[in-house]
């Protein structure tokens, strides 16, 4: 068996055993690589509240926003990191990837702007493999199996 072959196949061993996988490894460092950006934009949006404020409205999007947003960022970064509410939370931040990259990245004639955009949308789409295949069993949720 190879390693991708390793990696793709669930089996009752990867539920079951006590032993860590590759699969298992895997899936917590994709989370945490995942959840890092929300988390540290979080933060930073925390530490330049007005500058954001400011930045938000000269994208034409309400500053009065920016509360949910660094709560979403955070809590929902926190939540794919320990692997906790994974699915909804991952539904959750597909949605706000999707809706960031059409406020902030649209216009796709700037070649950066374009790029951020396609970034964004990839992420949701990692948001949205993690909504339909869960956190893992090293996780909050995988804890309660």
């Amino acid at each position: 068996m190879n390693a991708a072959t390793f990696v793709s196949k669930k089996t009752n061993a990867d539920t079951t055993s006590s032993n860590i996988t590759l699969r298992d490894t895997a899936e917590l460092g994709g989370r945490i690589l995942l959840s890092s950006l929300f988390v540290l934009s979080g933060l930073s949006k925390l530490g330049a509240y007005a500058a954001t404020m400011a930045y938000m409205s000269a994208m034409g999007v309400p500053s009065v926003l920016l509360p949910v947003v660094i709560a979403t960022e955070l809590f929902g970064g926190l939540a794919i990191a320990f692997g906790w509410k994974t699915r909804v939370a991952a539904f959750l931040l597909a949605g706000f990837s999707l809706v960031t990259a059409l406020a902030f990245h649209a216009n796709l004639a700037d070649q950066i702007q374009m790029i951020m955009f396609m970034k964004n949308v990839s992420i949701a789409g990692a948001f949205l493999l993690l909504t339909v295949n869960g956190a893992g069993r090293i996780s909050l949720d995988g804890k309660s199996r």
